[in-house]
């Protein structure tokens, strides 16, 4: 029975009064103030008195004012790709001080967006099966700017005209400061170095610079190094290569990455010039307009300062402890010991190696700070390189090859 029809039945059998009042009230399982207020409405206003009423309240005392509204609304069109909090941060910056009324809360704001339309629900992403994760301890933790850069390639797309762009990023992550987004001709060592040429000679040099496994940052040579990774080690930067698969470990810049997507390239310009227009002006928004969550919704201009480790005229000589041995890697990637020819790999020709002694017949390679490999004398092998003995002859030039 519905809630209408039990109210209709109860005040009936009221009206008719074959028993008390108090003994219909318990009959219907309701108290005598309620039986009371449906007899009342029932009196005054017959059945229609006996329909549920909203509960809500006549006047909102603390309701927003339409102007939040209008203001909010504006900003949205304005920035169609700011959420309510930045929305609010805005709106804080602009009539926080002036403003008698207390800007609105973050879930009003999207509420008033949301009515007006101008908020869509996100896909959700289905979970997989977790995999293992790897330690992050050996990454540095961003303390301050200039400390940890991240570089990498955002994925390859063609403007127009059929032209292929390949956009370089470089970020600072303890300021979000977006240092470079330049579109090369391709994703070689040599276009790569000449771009981060102009970006050190203007912003000068970070500590550590992260980046990921793939060309032409690392290689699958010894330690991973890459003839870019081995220049960024001779000018004193640390080179710190996330665990392959594991994109999170560079999450902010990956994160960087799919705005910058989002906001210029759907769709893409007509050409690579105007697309690098595209990418100038919205890094230029990036550093100084768009608030930053994890920056207490700062922009990352007013965190970022300028590096103070200038770009060197000369890359220093390599230097090792006194009693390793040392061996210049030749133009084939090999060095010569014990009467022997070992390949180290082809991204440290003309490179300083230096051999530590650790045991009877044993050696650790090491470039600079990072460990390479190690050499047995009694098996005349390397741990996890491949010796000379692999390479093969090239008859065209006379060249050992691998």
């Amino acid at each position: 029975m519905l809630p209408m029809e039990q109210r209709t039945k109860f005040v009936m059998e009221v009206e008719e009064a074959e028993c008390s009042f108090a003994a219909l009230c318990r009959a219907y399982g309701i108290s005598r103030r309620t039986g009371y207020k449906w007899w009342g409405r029932f009196r005054a206003e017959g059945l229609e008195g006996l329909r549920e009423r909203s509960r809500a309240p006549r006047r909102r005392p603390n309701q927003s004012a339409c102007c939040w509204t209008q203001r909010a609304i504006a900003l949205r069109e304005r920035y169609p790709f700011w959420g309510p909090k930045k929305i609010r941060t805005r709106l804080l910056a602009r009539f926080g001080r002036k403003e008698k009324m207390v800007v609105p809360a973050v879930s009003t704001l999207g509420a008033m967006l949301c009515r007006a339309g101008l908020v869509r629900s996100r896909r959700r992403r289905r979970h997989g099966v977790a995999l293992a994760q790897v330690p992050r301890s050996a990454l540095r933790r961003a303390e301050v700017p200039n400390e940890v850069w991240a570089a990498d390639f955002k994925g390859w797309f063609r403007t127009l005209d059929g032209k292929r762009c390949d956009p370089l990023t470089v970020s600072d992550l303890a300021s979000r400061y977006l240092l470079c987004a330049e579109i090369l001709s391709s994703q070689s060592v040599a276009q790569t170095q000449k771009a981060f040429r102009r970006l050190f000679a203007r912003s000068g040099l970070p500590e550590v610079m992260r980046v990921d496994n793939g060309g032409p940052f690392g290689s699958r040579g010894a330690g991973g190094l890459s003839r870019l990774s081995v220049w960024w080690m001779r000018l004193g930067i640390k080179v710190e290569f996330i665990a392959p698969g594991h994109p999170e470990q560079n999450g902010s810049h990956e994160r960087m990455h799919r705005t910058l997507k989002e906001q210029t390239t759907r769709p893409p310009a007509r050409s690579v010039r105007k697309q690098q227009v595209r990418f100038d002006q919205w890094r230029r928004h990036f550093n100084l307009h768009r608030p930053h969550e994890a920056l207490a919704q700062q922009v990352p201009a007013r965190c970022y300062e300028a590096c103070s480790r200038r770009y060197p005229s000369e890359l220093q000589e390599v230097q090792y402890p006194s009693g390793w041995l040392m061996r210049r890697v030749r133009s084939n990637g090999q060095i010569k010991w014990a009467g022997r020819l070992y390949f180290i790999g082809e991204a440290l020709v003309g490179q300083l190696v230096g051999l530590k002694r650790v045991g009877s017949g044993r050696h650790e390679i090491y470039f600079m700070e990072r460990l390479l490999g190690s050499l047995d004398e009694a098996s005349a092998n390397f741990d996890g390189l491949r010796p000379t003995a692999y390479a093969r002859q090239n008859s065209r030039k006379g060249e050992q090859k691998v």
